[in-house]
Order: structure tokens, then sequence, then C-alpha cells
């Protein structure tokens, strides 16, 4: 199975302790670029080389762009999560949302009881959806 590596613009320990803290999960672990060895890049003390976080549907690993690189941050990728009820998955949109910006509000679509889109004050996209009460059929009553 992939698993989804982000990039920030400085700002991913703080974005994985987030992800971290909204999810219930461990604290990220982290190495920065003044830790790394025999890198071509500055010995930043703030910028991380690599860092991962466990979300509820698996490992989601993370690195800040090296010193004086650009880039736009997950400018065409979501992170799709399944909550296991309806108000773990409003709560996640909420947290998610808090400085952040609603794409799709959090509710009930032709394909899902509960789904929403929000981009998170990191630049992260986020699809939040509800796991459906029949497996089978995903807009069936919970």
């Amino acid at each position: 199975m992939p698993i989804p590596y982000l990039h920030f613009r400085g700002t991913c320990a703080q974005a994985l302790a987030f992800y971290a803290e909204t999810f219930g999960s461990a604290a990220p672990q982290l190495m920065r670029y003044a830790e790394a060895p025999d890198t071509p890049y500055p010995h930043d003390p703030d910028r991380v080389i690599h860092g991962q976080v466990m979300l509820p549907d698996g490992m989601l690993m993370a690195s800040d762009f090296p010193p004086g690189m650009a880039g736009d941050p997950q400018q065409a990728v979501s992170l799709m999560l399944t909550a296991p009820d309806d108000a773990t998955a409003r709560d996640w949109f909420a947290k998610l949302g808090d400085g952040g910006a609603p794409i799709l509000l959090y509710g009930p679509t032709f394909f899902s009881r509960g789904f929403g889109m929000v981009k998170d004050r990191f630049g992260t996209h986020w699809m939040i959806s509800r796991a459906p009460e029949d497996p089978l059929d995903p807009t069936a009553d919970a």
C-alpha cells in the first residue's frame, strides 16, 4: 500500500504534531536537517528532513522542502480518511478546519451519509467520510 508523503515550507513539525493531536496518535517522529548526516542541504535546525505520524488508516510521512527550494505543498493531493462513526467524522472535520477553509461542508451526499472536504491551516486537503452502516450500501441509514 502506498504511503502518502507530504511536503511543507518550514511547518512540517507543527503540521505533524497537529495531525497527531487531531487523530489521537502518538507524537510524530522527526529528523531535522541539522541531524541528517552527509546531506548536501544547509543544516537548518528548524526544518524537518523526514517525519512520520500514524493516522487512523495508516502512516503519513512528510518533510519540509530543503532550505532555498521552492514548491507548492499539497496542491493536487487530498488525504481521504473514513471515520468509524458520524460523531468522529464531524470532530475530525471541525479540528482540521480550525484555521483552515472548508471546501465542501460536512454532510450527507448522494454517496455517503456523511462526507466533507477541508483544506487545513498547513495547506493539506482532507476528505473525511463516515463509514457506512452497511459496507455494501454507502447510503444506508445508520
